[in-house]
């Protein structure tokens, strides 16, 4: 099976190398983004918005022959939904991690710009249970691997009017099952509704922070591969 993998925001390629490996060990071919206006100045970022991310999934999609498998790592989950909904007959399945398919027309969330883009505000911007399992040395190993993103990236709404509900989905949790996932959708408005309307959805707790690939990279790989193996013989 094709697996693209698609950073959140602040976060380039490298930073699925650990669950990468253990993918291609098992046998998947692995496609791992540096999304566009990454680490770039204003004056070449300043244009980039959400629909060039997206686009850049598409672009990578059109250009494997066969069904594929999108993962999306917090914000980029909004990228690998967009995709998804544009190319909805050649996506096997969509892997969230630790976030949720966005509903129409919103954005990931607003930080603070610097320059003219959005550098990655330091580990102490984030509540407690975001970063409680990353220690001393995994945050000072892996602050230095953070890049700025384009300054409309976070803000730019997602556009969805295509076929994606009918594309399974597997939510890779932080810190939430599948009971209290279903307990508490249906306060959350839009995206509940966007929720609800998928054929094909499962909620599976990772036991982390809102990054798994830097605290417990094996328990990622392996949730990852579990929610693609049964599924690698899908048309």
């Amino acid at each position: 099976m094709d697996i693209v993998l698609v950073p959140g925001l602040w976060l380039d390629s490298s930073s699925w190398d650990p669950i990468a490996a253990d993918l291609r060990a098992a046998g998947h071919r692995v496609h791992a983004l540096t999304m566009p206006g990454t680490d770039e100045p204003a004056s070449l970022s300043a244009d980039i918005g959400i629909a060039d991310w997206v686009e850049a999934v598409i672009e990578r999609i059109d250009g494997i022959s066969g069904p594929v498998v999108l993962v999306g790592h917090s914000g980029g989950g909004n990228v690998v939904w967009g995709a998804a909904d544009a190319r909805a007959s050649q996506v096997a399945r969509v892997v969230f991690v630790d976030t949720i398919p966005p509903a129409p027309g919103r954005g990931i969330s607003e930080f603070p710009i610097v320059d003219g883009v959005i550098p990655f505000p330091g580990w102490e911007f984030f509540p407690a249970e975001d970063v409680s399992d990353l220690d001393g040395p995994t945050r000072a190993r892996t602050e230095p691997l953070t890049r700025s993103v384009p300054a409309k990236v976070p803000t730019d709404p997602i556009i969805l009017d295509g076929e994606r509900h009918r594309v399974p989905v597997t939510l890779l949790m932080g810190s939430i099952d599948q009971v209290q996932f279903e307990s508490g959708i249906d306060s959350w408005g839009a995206y509940g509704d966007e929720y609800r309307a998928i054929a094909d959805a499962e909620v599976v707790r990772i036991g982390s922070g809102h990054w798994p690939q830097f605290s417990v990279p094996d328990r990622l790989a392996e949730l990852i591969l579990a929610a693609v193996e049964p599924r690698v013989a899908r048309p």
